[in-house]
């Protein structure tokens, strides 16, 4: 078009459709406790209730026989490594995570539970220096510590800023989405559950008046309506809707035709835009349903497994970042740009070439549910564009 003149309907129209797309950061569990916490600068408690390992030391030291030594203490930067770098230069809109850790000084382990989370409450700042604007907490670990813990946690978010979804005092508050509300007009609302098959307990689930998760019955068209309900009493007219769910095993491939079902019947029948899928330790397929996005799986993003053997086949080591750039209004993706990760040295940090075409083949391979391209770019990343 040349200069000074009029741009036509359909290009005012295309300029207003790009104008009105919005970039979200999502990533998969995001687990600060434990090892991680040793080497913050508030190092909690370390003691642990597990079968092999009393001492969230010892996580560390697993770490350091694997990759070398690792700096005690670490600034609050240190754990996010090269992701800081990419969120500043993609400046998403929203950024989301599964926080998989209790936020916590209690001394009270969940009975009877093999693996406890918990992160000193001192080191939330180690959430907030990552810009974070909710933090999902329907999930396997956030009553690690009991519903003081809980209590604890949100209390502690909520104070630095952080929203948060699927965990409350009581079921309206564990089901009520947390709001971003956009510099330009519109929100995007994140709604989360979590489900048994993650390994959330049945006797976590919030009540009217008992704190707990907001726990997913099952996968059938009965709770897909509910969900519905809940999103239609919540969504205004240019909300872009986010389900996070926690869901499935650690371990595994494999996508059911149930999860397949939901996930698209979120998506036709309760107006949900993105799917946001995690609980397994290492990536899972992607879909785009109808022009919308669902995660199945996003792995693990920061954790303190490294150095522990037996699943090193399925890579955990690895992770992505996953930047859709959605339609507002109507929720259609319009690019999904994915960064790939690597864990070294308790640390996120950029992955090189072999594990992004790693990533690429066995998302392809093993992970697709539909016939989804998966492109990985000059500069290693990867790329889906409807």
């Amino acid at each position: 078009m040349r200069a000074g003149s009029a741009a036509s309907p359909t290009a005012q129209q295309s300029i207003t459709t790009r104008s009105r797309a919005v970039t979200l950061f999502l990533c998969g569990d995001v687990m600060t406790g434990r090892g991680i916490d040793q080497i913050l600068p508030h190092a909690g408690d370390p003691r642990l209730f597990e079968s092999y390992v009393h001492s969230a030391h010892d996580y560390v030291a697993l770490a350091e026989r694997a990759a070398g030594p690792i700096p005690r203490p670490v600034d609050f930067a240190y754990i996010w490594g090269d992701a800081l770098a990419e969120l500043d230069r993609t400046r998403p809109d929203a950024r989301i995570v599964n926080l998989e850790t209790a936020v916590t000084v209690s001394r009270d382990p969940w009975p009877g539970k093999g693996v406890h989370y918990r992160m000193h409450p001192a080191n939330v700042a180690c959430l907030t220096i990552a810009d974070l604007d909710c933090c999902v907490l329907a999930n396997n670990h956030v009553l690690d510590w009991g519903s003081g813990g809980l209590v604890e946690t949100l209390q502690t978010l909520h104070q630095a800023g952080l929203s948060t979804a699927g965990a409350g005092h009581d079921e309206r508050e564990a089901a009520t989405p947390a709001i971003i509300e956009l510099a330009q007009r519109g929100r995007i609302l994140v709604f989360a559950f979590g489900a048994e098959s993650s390994g959330v307990p049945v006797a976590w689930a919030a009540t009217h008046d008992r704190p707990g998760v907001n726990l997913l019955p099952d996968l059938s068209s009965r709770t897909v309506a509910h969900i519905a309900e809940l999103v239609a009493a919540h969504k205004q007219s240019e909300d872009l809707i986010v389900m996070s769910i926690h869901w499935g095993s650690n371990w595994g491939h494999s996508i059911s035709a149930a999860q397949r079902d939901f996930a698209r019947s979120l998506i036709d029948t309760a107006g949900v835009d993105i799917v946001h899928g995690h609980s397994a330790h290492h990536v899972r397929g992607i879909e785009v349903h109808r022009e919308k996005l669902v995660l199945y799986g996003c792995g693990d993003f920061v954790t303190d497994y490294e150095g522990i053997r037996g699943y090193e086949s399925y890579r955990p080591d690895l992770g992505l970042m996953y930047f859709p750039r959605v339609e507002l209004k109507t929720g259609r993706l319009v690019h999904l740009r994915m960064v790939p990760t690597r864990v070294h040295c308790l640390r996120v940090n950029r992955a090189g070439e072999d594990d992004a075409k790693w990533i690429a083949r066995t998302l392809m391979r093993e992970g697709r549910v539909s016939e989804t391209r998966i492109d990985v770019l000059p500069d290693n990343t990867l790329a889906i564009t409807p």
